[in-house]
């Protein structure tokens, strides 16, 4: 095994304080009562949505169900449904097939990334100035 040279050690140290830091600004934020409790399922499952939102593609209910290798549809299915009843996606009816729903961010989970991309920021600034 190698032995890491001291600005490596400095600059690991430095990405892990970084990460460190940003998991609990986010715990913080996870435990607002503006934003209602996801399970570890749905949490993932809304980030893997988010991942294909990003790319502005659309993402129907059969895509959301099979996203999670480690998942099984039916969890998936029920997670999704829970997410929907939390405010966090909706469901939009496909303008010609009515059997094709596309699972969309609500207002509530857009709020909800801004809020961690901004724990992100504060955890870097606060890494840095340290």
């Amino acid at each position: 095994m190698r032995k890491k040279s001291g600005a490596s050690v400095v600059a690991d140290s430095l990405h892990a304080d970084l990460y460190l830091r940003f998991l609990n600004l986010a715990r913080a934020v996870r435990e607002l009562p503006d934003f209602p409790a996801l399970d570890p399922v749905e949490e993932r499952l809304l980030n893997q949505f988010a991942a294909v939102w990003h790319q502005d593609r659309p993402l129907t209910v059969l895509q959301a169900m099979g996203l999670s290798k480690d998942v099984s549809s039916t969890t998936a299915h029920r997670r999704l449904k829970s997410l929907r009843s939390k405010g966090m996606v909706v469901l939009v009816s496909d303008e010609i097939d009515n059997r094709v729903k596309y699972v969309r961010p609500t207002v509530l989970a857009q709020d909800y990334f801004s809020r961690l991309g901004r724990c992100l920021d504060a955890a870097r600034d606060r890494a840095l100035s340290a």
